[in-house]
């Protein structure tokens, strides 16, 4: 629960445009301590798993790719204006190889706060490479595929991602991924 308001409160700041503060609050892509670390491991692989329950076609989409990157919690609220914040590992072969975060803002019709799992799934190794370089951004247009039996089956590759949601908790009208930034950090 203690997670989830911070990423509905880092989310808020977003929203709010308190650049400053939020540089001082998450200004780090990788966790600063190694009981972070560990934790970010811990909770990635079991959103991984928890998705693979859900839809097990997802293993065989993952065993091909050429790496996946796991978003363990996003806290996302808005009012009119919103803002979401996640951290996440990234892997390669299913081992993590780096550390990767995820800042959204968006403006429009909605409302409401809510807690999810995301997962990009890497169809090339340039895909991958362009997400390691910070080269990567999802247009306005961009959605997300909601993990539910069967979805990876039918997964839909827009410039070589793929990307999986899965609500943990909350209540939001809005279901884009359009104006995600994400940065990357080595292991």
């Amino acid at each position: 629960m203690k997670k989830t308001i911070d990423h509905i409160l880092k989310a808020a700041l977003i929203t709010t445009g308190l650049s400053g503060l939020l540089a001082l609050t998450c200004c780090d892509t990788a966790p600063p301590t190694v009981a972070g670390k560990t934790d970010l491991r811990r909770t990635s692989a079991d959103a991984l798993g928890q998705a693979e329950q859900s839809d097990p076609s997802l293993q065989g989409i993952i065993q091909g790719s050429a790496g996946y990157a796991v978003f363990p919690d996003i806290g996302k609220g808005a009012a009119g204006i919103g803002g979401a914040y996640g951290k996440g590992d990234v892997y390669q072969n299913g081992v993590v190889v780096g550390y990767c975060d995820m800042t959204q803002a968006s403006v429009g019709l909605q409302l409401g706060g809510q807690e999810y799992s995301e997962i990009l799934i890497f169809q090339t190794p340039e895909a991958e490479a362009r997400f390691k370089a910070g080269n990567f951004t999802f247009d306005a247009q961009a959605t997300a595929v909601a993990i539910k039996s069967g979805a990876g089956a039918n997964a839909k590759f827009a410039n070589e991602v793929a990307v999986f949601t899965m609500d943990q908790a909350g209540l939001m009208y809005e279901a884009s991924v359009g104006g995600q930034k994400f940065n990357y950090q080595d292991r």
